[in-house]
């Protein structure tokens, strides 16, 4: 009876273990691991280092020769989702070759991405201002619904009959 329980508490376990989502991108030796308020506050500490960040897309600037979008940073959890429920750490642009479609990164979608820090850029949030760190994007992950659904595990254990709808 002990033995079987093990078995069953291990595979249990190992279940578990395979739904844990892994990071979408491996942090390179110089990843600066600080939101973007604080490259804001003392860019010149920051220059040209590696970041992983993420946030909700305020807008998209296309340019003649690059795209800017403009996203507001949240801290990311281990599988480096943006943790919206979380506050905010700060506004910065994220600078992309070429063109990108609007459409493509609406307001409100959420990304994650991995970059170089580009130094800072002065604007202003409604009639406030406000110093952006610029991020050269190396690559950028648009979230899908199921992917943040996917965040969640769907899972119970337990004993007995249950019945779920999904």
């Amino acid at each position: 009876m002990r033995a079987s329980i093990r078995v069953v508490l291990a595979g249990a376990l190992f279940a578990l273990a395979g739904c844990s989502s892994q990071p979408i991108y491996t942090a390179p030796a110089d990843l600066a691991q600080v939101p973007p308020e604080t490259v804001a506050q003392t860019p010149e500490r920051f220059g040209d280092r590696s970041v992983i960040w993420g946030g909700r897309v305020v807008s998209v600037d296309n340019l003649p020769d690059h795209t800017e979008i403009e996203i507001l940073g949240y801290p990311l959890d281990h599988g480096q989702r943006p943790q919206i429920g979380q506050p905010a750490g700060g506004r910065f642009i994220a600078m992309l070759p070429g063109y990108v479609e609007k459409l493509d990164y609406p307001a409100g979608a959420l990304v994650t991405l991995r970059g170089r820090i580009a130094g800072t850029r002065a604007g202003k949030v409604g009639e406030a201002p406000y110093v952006f760190p610029l991020v050269k994007v190396e690559a950028i992950h648009l979230w899908t619904a199921e992917e943040l659904r996917s965040n969640r595990p769907n899972i119970g254990i337990g004993l007995g009959v249950g019945i779920g709808i999904h």
